[in-house]
Protein backbone atom coordinates (compact mmCIF):
# COMPACT_ATOMS: atom_id res chain seq x y z
CA UNK A 1 0.00 0.00 0.00
CA UNK A 2 1.47 3.49 -0.66
CA UNK A 3 2.48 4.95 2.43
CA UNK A 4 0.75 8.22 1.07
CA UNK A 5 -2.43 6.80 1.40
CA UNK A 6 -2.64 5.02 4.75
CA UNK A 7 -4.00 7.24 7.46
CA UNK A 8 -2.12 9.08 10.06
CA UNK A 9 -3.99 9.34 14.08
CA UNK A 10 -2.21 11.64 16.44
CA UNK A 11 -4.10 12.12 20.06
CA UNK A 12 -8.16 13.21 18.47
CA UNK A 13 -6.78 14.08 14.87
CA UNK A 14 -7.34 11.35 12.50
CA UNK A 15 -6.21 11.58 8.86
CA UNK A 16 -7.12 9.87 6.01
CA UNK A 17 -3.63 10.26 4.23
CA UNK A 18 -0.49 11.74 4.64
CA UNK A 19 -0.96 14.82 2.69
CA UNK A 20 -1.16 18.33 4.04
CA UNK A 21 -2.04 21.40 2.29
CA UNK A 22 0.43 24.10 4.10
CA UNK A 23 -0.45 27.52 4.55
CA UNK A 24 -0.07 29.76 1.80
CA UNK A 25 -1.32 33.13 1.67
CA UNK A 26 -3.88 34.55 -0.77
CA UNK A 27 -4.17 37.93 -0.66
CA UNK A 28 -7.35 38.11 -1.02
CA UNK A 29 -9.39 39.98 1.66
CA UNK A 30 -11.49 42.04 -0.39
CA UNK A 31 -13.06 44.60 2.37
CA UNK A 32 -9.57 44.57 4.42
CA UNK A 33 -11.93 43.51 7.42
CA UNK A 34 -9.62 39.82 7.80
CA UNK A 35 -12.87 37.80 6.95
CA UNK A 36 -13.06 35.05 4.54
CA UNK A 37 -13.96 35.34 1.23
CA UNK A 38 -16.10 32.93 -1.12
CA UNK A 39 -12.18 33.23 -2.92
CA UNK A 40 -11.13 31.57 0.38
CA UNK A 41 -14.30 28.88 0.89
CA UNK A 42 -14.06 27.87 -2.83
CA UNK A 43 -9.70 27.56 -2.46
CA UNK A 44 -9.92 25.24 0.41
CA UNK A 45 -13.10 23.46 -0.10
CA UNK A 46 -11.71 22.41 -3.84
CA UNK A 47 -8.41 21.04 -2.34
CA UNK A 48 -11.00 18.46 -0.10
CA UNK A 49 -12.77 17.68 -2.88
CA UNK A 50 -9.17 16.75 -4.22
CA UNK A 51 -8.80 14.37 -1.53
CA UNK A 52 -6.51 16.32 0.47
CA UNK A 53 -5.82 14.84 3.97
CA UNK A 54 -5.09 17.94 6.03
CA UNK A 55 -5.59 21.74 5.23
CA UNK A 56 -3.83 23.77 7.15
CA UNK A 57 -5.95 27.90 6.13
CA UNK A 58 -3.09 30.73 5.71
CA UNK A 59 -1.81 32.81 7.64
CA UNK A 60 -4.10 34.82 10.32
CA UNK A 61 -3.39 36.87 12.23
CA UNK A 62 -4.81 37.97 15.39
CA UNK A 63 -4.82 42.00 15.30
CA UNK A 64 -5.02 44.12 12.20
CA UNK A 65 -1.87 45.34 12.21
CA UNK A 66 -0.37 42.01 12.55
CA UNK A 67 -1.68 41.28 8.74
CA UNK A 68 1.29 41.51 6.13
CA UNK A 69 -1.17 42.88 4.18
CA UNK A 70 -4.64 44.44 4.12
CA UNK A 71 -5.80 41.89 2.00
CA UNK A 72 -4.71 38.52 4.66
CA UNK A 73 -6.83 36.54 7.09
CA UNK A 74 -7.36 37.82 10.42
CA UNK A 75 -9.39 36.32 13.72
CA UNK A 76 -9.40 39.15 15.99
CA UNK A 77 -13.03 39.32 16.55
CA UNK A 78 -16.01 36.80 17.22
CA UNK A 79 -17.76 38.17 14.41
CA UNK A 80 -15.78 36.82 11.87
CA UNK A 81 -16.14 33.00 13.32
CA UNK A 82 -19.26 32.53 11.17
CA UNK A 83 -17.14 32.95 7.67
CA UNK A 84 -14.51 29.91 9.12
CA UNK A 85 -17.47 27.67 10.27
CA UNK A 86 -18.79 27.86 6.53
CA UNK A 87 -15.69 26.79 5.12
CA UNK A 88 -14.67 24.12 7.85
CA UNK A 89 -17.90 22.64 7.59
CA UNK A 90 -17.85 22.00 4.31
CA UNK A 91 -14.41 20.72 4.15
CA UNK A 92 -15.36 18.30 6.40
CA UNK A 93 -17.85 16.91 4.18
CA UNK A 94 -14.96 15.43 1.79
CA UNK A 95 -13.29 13.78 4.96
CA UNK A 96 -10.41 16.28 5.16
CA UNK A 97 -9.95 17.94 8.55
CA UNK A 98 -8.97 21.20 8.65
CA UNK A 99 -6.50 23.84 10.65
CA UNK A 100 -5.35 27.34 10.97
CA UNK A 101 -2.26 29.04 11.22
CA UNK A 102 -2.43 31.72 14.18
CA UNK A 103 0.40 34.64 13.47
CA UNK A 104 1.62 37.73 13.56
CA UNK A 105 3.89 39.30 11.13
CA UNK A 106 6.32 41.79 13.57
CA UNK A 107 8.19 43.85 11.66
CA UNK A 108 6.82 42.36 7.88
CA UNK A 109 3.69 43.88 8.92
CA UNK A 110 3.88 46.25 5.24
CA UNK A 111 0.72 47.90 5.26
CA UNK A 112 0.67 48.99 9.30
CA UNK A 113 1.30 52.39 9.87
CA UNK A 114 3.88 51.77 12.88
CA UNK A 115 4.96 47.53 12.41
CA UNK A 116 5.91 45.96 16.01
CA UNK A 117 8.61 43.88 16.46
CA UNK A 118 10.74 42.57 19.25
CA UNK A 119 13.66 45.07 19.19
CA UNK A 120 13.87 48.22 16.57
CA UNK A 121 15.63 46.75 13.76
CA UNK A 122 13.85 46.90 10.21
CA UNK A 123 13.62 44.23 8.12
CA UNK A 124 15.75 44.78 4.71
CA UNK A 125 14.53 46.60 1.93
CA UNK A 126 13.14 49.72 0.95
CA UNK A 127 9.13 48.88 1.39
CA UNK A 128 9.34 47.66 5.36
CA UNK A 129 9.35 50.25 8.06
CA UNK A 130 11.15 50.40 11.12
CA UNK A 131 9.30 48.63 14.44
CA UNK A 132 8.46 49.83 17.81
CA UNK A 133 9.77 47.31 19.94
CA UNK A 134 7.13 46.05 21.84
CA UNK A 135 6.79 46.68 25.68
CA UNK A 136 7.35 44.17 28.09
CA UNK A 137 3.57 44.79 29.40
CA UNK A 138 2.61 44.77 25.27
CA UNK A 139 4.35 41.06 24.82
CA UNK A 140 2.41 39.63 27.41
CA UNK A 141 -0.74 41.29 25.75
CA UNK A 142 -0.10 40.01 22.17
CA UNK A 143 0.61 36.45 24.12
CA UNK A 144 -3.45 36.98 25.08
CA UNK A 145 -4.52 38.13 21.61
CA UNK A 146 -2.83 34.69 20.48
CA UNK A 147 -5.00 32.20 22.54
CA UNK A 148 -8.07 34.24 21.47
CA UNK A 149 -7.50 34.06 18.08
CA UNK A 150 -6.78 30.04 18.86
CA UNK A 151 -10.29 30.57 20.69
CA UNK A 152 -12.20 31.18 17.90
CA UNK A 153 -10.69 28.95 15.62
CA UNK A 154 -11.81 25.97 18.28
CA UNK A 155 -15.32 27.69 17.89
CA UNK A 156 -15.36 27.69 14.62
CA UNK A 157 -14.75 24.03 14.36
CA UNK A 158 -11.37 23.10 13.50
CA UNK A 159 -9.46 19.92 13.93
CA UNK A 160 -6.05 21.67 14.81
CA UNK A 161 -4.12 24.81 15.15
CA UNK A 162 -0.48 25.88 13.57
CA UNK A 163 1.06 28.21 15.26
CA UNK A 164 3.21 30.33 13.08
CA UNK A 165 6.94 31.14 14.20
CA UNK A 166 8.71 30.57 11.12
CA UNK A 167 10.02 32.58 7.94
CA UNK A 168 10.45 35.76 10.01
CA UNK A 169 7.54 36.59 11.65
CA UNK A 170 6.64 37.95 14.56
CA UNK A 171 7.41 34.40 17.36
CA UNK A 172 10.41 34.15 14.83
CA UNK A 173 11.51 37.77 15.60
CA UNK A 174 11.64 36.95 19.47
CA UNK A 175 13.72 33.43 19.29
CA UNK A 176 16.47 34.60 16.30
CA UNK A 177 19.08 36.47 18.50
CA UNK A 178 19.35 38.41 15.29
CA UNK A 179 16.76 40.38 15.83
CA UNK A 180 15.82 40.15 19.64
CA UNK A 181 18.23 42.41 21.25
CA UNK A 182 16.08 43.19 24.49
CA UNK A 183 17.21 43.54 27.62
CA UNK A 184 13.89 42.07 29.30
CA UNK A 185 13.01 38.46 30.20
CA UNK A 186 12.02 38.01 26.54
CA UNK A 187 15.58 39.69 25.90
CA UNK A 188 17.21 37.00 28.40
CA UNK A 189 15.10 33.69 27.14
CA UNK A 190 14.50 34.36 23.84
CA UNK A 191 12.14 31.09 23.29
CA UNK A 192 10.00 32.60 26.38
CA UNK A 193 7.56 34.69 23.62
CA UNK A 194 6.97 31.74 22.11
CA UNK A 195 6.68 28.86 24.91
CA UNK A 196 4.22 31.42 26.49
CA UNK A 197 1.91 31.63 23.59
CA UNK A 198 1.94 27.97 23.54
CA UNK A 199 0.87 27.78 27.17
CA UNK A 200 -1.66 30.35 26.42
CA UNK A 201 -3.44 28.05 23.60
CA UNK A 202 -3.27 24.81 25.17
CA UNK A 203 -5.35 26.32 27.91
CA UNK A 204 -8.25 27.04 25.23
CA UNK A 205 -8.44 23.85 22.73
CA UNK A 206 -9.64 20.37 23.68
CA UNK A 207 -7.39 18.01 25.39
CA UNK A 208 -6.97 16.06 22.57
CA UNK A 209 -6.39 18.44 19.65
CA UNK A 210 -2.44 18.13 18.78
CA UNK A 211 -0.85 21.87 18.68
CA UNK A 212 1.58 22.10 15.69
CA UNK A 213 4.06 24.81 15.40
CA UNK A 214 5.93 26.12 11.82
CA UNK A 215 9.88 26.90 12.55
CA UNK A 216 12.66 28.01 10.35
CA UNK A 217 15.29 25.10 10.88
CA UNK A 218 17.75 27.32 9.61
CA UNK A 219 18.49 30.83 9.08
CA UNK A 220 20.27 32.21 6.03
CA UNK A 221 21.74 35.35 6.70
CA UNK A 222 24.63 36.34 7.84
CA UNK A 223 25.16 35.14 11.46
CA UNK A 224 22.01 33.60 11.94
CA UNK A 225 21.46 30.48 13.55
CA UNK A 226 21.77 26.85 12.36
CA UNK A 227 20.26 23.07 13.09
CA UNK A 228 21.83 22.99 16.63
CA UNK A 229 19.89 26.19 18.13
CA UNK A 230 16.81 25.23 16.02
CA UNK A 231 16.66 21.97 18.19
CA UNK A 232 17.05 23.51 21.53
CA UNK A 233 14.61 25.78 20.67
CA UNK A 234 11.71 23.41 19.07
CA UNK A 235 12.55 21.32 22.12
CA UNK A 236 11.70 23.75 24.70
CA UNK A 237 8.55 24.30 22.52
CA UNK A 238 7.96 20.49 22.50
CA UNK A 239 8.00 21.12 26.44
CA UNK A 240 5.48 23.73 26.39
CA UNK A 241 3.31 21.68 24.69
CA UNK A 242 4.08 21.25 20.85
CA UNK A 243 2.89 17.89 19.37
CA UNK A 244 4.29 18.34 15.82
CA UNK A 245 6.68 20.39 14.01
CA UNK A 246 6.16 21.76 10.41
CA UNK A 247 9.60 22.06 9.34
CA UNK A 248 10.78 24.91 7.15
CA UNK A 249 13.70 27.45 6.87
CA UNK A 250 14.47 31.12 6.05
CA UNK A 251 12.82 34.25 5.67
CA UNK A 252 14.37 36.66 8.15
CA UNK A 253 16.13 38.55 5.80
CA UNK A 254 18.46 38.45 2.60
CA UNK A 255 21.08 35.78 2.04
CA UNK A 256 24.04 35.86 3.69
CA UNK A 257 27.47 34.91 2.39
CA UNK A 258 26.80 31.15 3.24
CA UNK A 259 24.99 31.37 0.34
CA UNK A 260 21.05 30.33 -0.59
CA UNK A 261 20.01 26.97 0.00
CA UNK A 262 19.80 24.69 -2.96
CA UNK A 263 16.03 24.62 -4.15
CA UNK A 264 16.16 21.10 -5.87
CA UNK A 265 13.06 18.53 -4.79
CA UNK A 266 12.92 17.79 -0.77
CA UNK A 267 15.83 20.23 0.21
CA UNK A 268 14.42 20.93 3.42
CA UNK A 269 13.53 16.64 4.26
CA UNK A 270 16.54 16.70 6.19
CA UNK A 271 15.48 19.58 8.62
CA UNK A 272 12.46 17.62 9.63
CA UNK A 273 14.34 14.61 9.54
CA UNK A 274 16.89 15.78 12.13
CA UNK A 275 14.10 17.44 14.28
CA UNK A 276 12.33 14.48 14.40
CA UNK A 277 14.93 11.87 15.18
CA UNK A 278 16.36 14.47 18.10
CA UNK A 279 13.00 15.63 19.17
CA UNK A 280 11.37 12.10 18.76
CA UNK A 281 7.81 14.34 17.67
CA UNK A 282 6.10 13.69 14.33
CA UNK A 283 6.97 16.34 11.78
CA UNK A 284 5.85 17.64 8.55
CA UNK A 285 7.90 18.11 5.58
CA UNK A 286 7.68 20.89 2.94
CA UNK A 287 9.79 22.28 -0.16
CA UNK A 288 9.21 20.92 -3.63
CA UNK A 289 7.72 17.36 -2.86
CA UNK A 290 5.04 17.78 -5.38
CA UNK A 291 7.06 14.48 -7.21
CA UNK A 292 4.41 12.00 -5.87
CA UNK A 293 7.45 9.38 -5.85
CA UNK A 294 9.63 11.83 -4.10
CA UNK A 295 6.86 12.38 -0.96
CA UNK A 296 6.46 8.35 -1.21
CA UNK A 297 9.85 8.14 -0.28
CA UNK A 298 10.48 10.53 2.23
CA UNK A 299 7.74 9.07 4.27
CA UNK A 300 8.91 5.44 3.39
CA UNK A 301 12.20 6.30 4.59
CA UNK A 302 11.07 7.58 7.86
CA UNK A 303 12.02 11.43 7.40
CA UNK A 304 8.91 12.68 8.04
CA UNK A 305 5.34 11.47 9.13
CA UNK A 306 3.43 13.72 6.78
CA UNK A 307 4.28 15.58 3.32
CA UNK A 308 3.52 19.04 2.70
CA UNK A 309 2.73 20.20 -1.24
CA UNK A 310 2.22 23.99 -1.19
CA UNK A 311 3.05 24.96 -4.48
CA UNK A 312 1.87 21.82 -6.34
CA UNK A 313 -1.54 22.19 -5.22
CA UNK A 314 -2.05 25.97 -6.25
CA UNK A 315 -1.15 23.93 -9.30
CA UNK A 316 -3.33 21.14 -8.99
CA UNK A 317 -6.50 21.35 -6.54
CA UNK A 318 -6.40 17.44 -7.05
CA UNK A 319 -2.87 17.01 -6.10
CA UNK A 320 -4.14 14.03 -3.66
CA UNK A 321 -6.14 12.27 -6.05
CA UNK A 322 -3.05 12.39 -8.94
CA UNK A 323 -0.71 11.23 -6.37
CA UNK A 324 -2.29 8.57 -5.48
CA UNK A 325 -3.19 7.16 -8.58
CA UNK A 326 -0.06 7.67 -9.63
CA UNK A 327 1.37 5.33 -6.76
CA UNK A 328 -1.45 2.61 -6.15
CA UNK A 329 -4.44 3.16 -8.37
CA UNK A 330 -6.47 0.53 -6.47
CA UNK A 331 -6.25 2.59 -3.40
CA UNK A 332 -7.83 5.63 -4.95
CA UNK A 333 -10.94 7.17 -3.72
CA UNK A 334 -11.91 9.65 -5.37
CA UNK A 335 -15.84 11.24 -4.82
CA UNK A 336 -18.23 9.67 -6.33
CA UNK A 337 -19.14 12.55 -8.91
CA UNK A 338 -15.69 12.22 -10.54
CA UNK A 339 -15.37 8.25 -9.95
CA UNK A 340 -16.21 7.68 -13.86
CA UNK A 341 -12.69 10.15 -14.23
CA UNK A 342 -10.31 7.76 -12.50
Amino acid sequence: MALLATPFQFKGLTLKNRIVMPPMCQYSVEAHDGTPTDWHFVHYVSRAVGGTGLIIMEMTDVEPDGRISNGDLGLWSDEQIPAYARIISEVHKYGTKIGIQIAHAGRKAEDAEVPVSSSAIAFPGSRYKTPRALTTEEVKQMVVKFAESARRAVEAGVDTIEIHGAHGYLIHQFHSPLTNQREDEYGQDKALFGVEIIQAIKKVIPADMPLIMRVSALEYVDGGYGLQYSTELCRRYKEAGIDIFHLSSGGEGPIGSAGRPGVHPGYQVPLARAIKQALDVPVIAVGNLDDPNLAEASLGNGDTDLVAVGRGMLRDPYWALHAIKALSADELEPPKQYSRAF
